[in-house]
């Protein structure tokens, strides 16, 4: 249903191009919007009018018609003003208001069928119906693209998707919550993965520069038919996740740039803890101080690379040896050697992904 807004805006607009007065009315004769004060009409004859079979009469020099949707009557417009002129301008608001009311429809039929589809509310015939009745080409290439805000603004990121992304070019934006966007992308054939990636970092940059907002940004897989967009989504998310705890530092992640941290967020807790109490017992690294942290980190960077990890960290080849051999004492493994680095580095992501799961608990 239109606004009242909406439809005074309508009327107004109309009114300052024909000098024609216009009222609407709904069908219980309540005023909803007009461009004169002068022109009251009284609410029975408002209903007598919406009850009879009649689409447009006169009555005190003025014209009366129906505004209606899909043949069911919605609303009464009148027209005061020269007769003839009159009746032409009403004719011209009521097909407007009934554009409207279609657009509107579609909009929010559109917007109630993405979020039904990427939450697979939807059996596959009622996708492919109303995908029909909707005029949404199904097996045109879309990617799902999630943006989560750190504060609730919704309005905000949706209007500024909106205005970056157009309908008429395929693409479609809703919310899942006041923190979650949706913007569900068509693509073309020969869009890269690259292009496909610097389209999440112009939002984070948009949103970032216009909106003063900080995002992050995750997108699931290309897929080729409209029923599969929510495979799609459900990648974005977990892509969104993996990333708050693998990646915190990434604002953009994709989900087939997610690596080992995919595989860690899909394990079962109880075969993560087996793991650790396998490789550790007891002395689990989950309380690493920050200098040794940096240091590993660093190393891994490095290619487990000794002298330039402590070039780039500015101490002696000796120390960043004191150090790795230190954390040896402390964990068993010694980084220096291929497999405990990978395994320490594993460990690491491990105990992040419980640490995650402890503090949702």
């Amino acid at each position: 249903m239109l606004s009242n807004q909406i439809i005074q805006k309508s009327l107004d607009e109309l009114k300052a191009i024909t000098k024609i007065d216009l009222e609407v009315y709904d069908l219980e004769g309540t005023k909803i919007a007009g461009t004169s004060s002068e022109m009251e009409v009284e609410p029975h004859i408002i209903r007598i009018f919406a009850e009879s079979a009649a689409e447009t009469q006169e009555l005190d020099n003025k014209w009366f018609m129906k505004v209606q949707e899909e043949g069911r009557d919605l609303y009464v417009l009148i027209a005061s003003g020269d007769q003839q002129h009159a009746y032409q301008v009403a004719k011209i608001e009521v097909s407007q208001l009934e554009a409207l009311i279609l657009a509107y429809k579609e909009k929010y039929d559109r917007n109630n069928f993405f979020q039904n589809l990427i939450l697979d509310n939807l059996l596959l015939v009622d996708i492919y119906n109303r995908a029909k009745k909707l005029h949404l080409d199904v097996e045109a290439k879309r990617i799902v693209y999630l943006v989560e805000t750190k504060v609730e603004s919704e309005g905000i990121v949706k209007e500024m998707l909106r205005s970056l992304f157009s309908q008429q070019t395929g693409d479609f934006v809703t919310s899942v919550d006041e923190r979650n966007i949706v913007l569900i992308k068509s693509l073309r054939k020969e869009d890269t993965e690259e292009e496909i990636q610097q389209t999440a970092k112009t939002i984070v940059d948009m949103l970032n520069s216009e909106a003063m907002l900080t995002v992050k940004v995750a997108y699931g897989t290309v897929v080729g038919e409209l029923k599969d967009v929510s495979k799609s989504y459900k990648e974005a998310k977990m892509a969104l996740d993996v990333g708050k705890i693998f990646y915190i530092e990434k604002n953009v992640i994709g989900y087939e740039k997610l690596g080992i941290g995919r595989l860690i967020y899909q394990l079962p807790v109880s075969l993560c803890r087996m793991f650790m109490n396998e490789i550790f017992g007891d002395n689990l690294p989950d309380k690493l101080d920050e200098e040794t942290q940096i240091t590993i980190h660093k190393f891994f960077e490095n290619s487990l690379n000794v002298s330039e990890t402590a070039r780039q960290l500015y101490i002696h080849r000796n120390t960043l040896v004191y150090r790795i051999e230190k954390l040896e004492k402390e964990t068993g493994l010694d980084i220096r050697n291929f497999d405990d680095a990978l395994t320490f580095k594993i460990a690491l992501m491990v105990v992040s992904y419980l640490q995650y799961l402890d503090s949702r608990n």
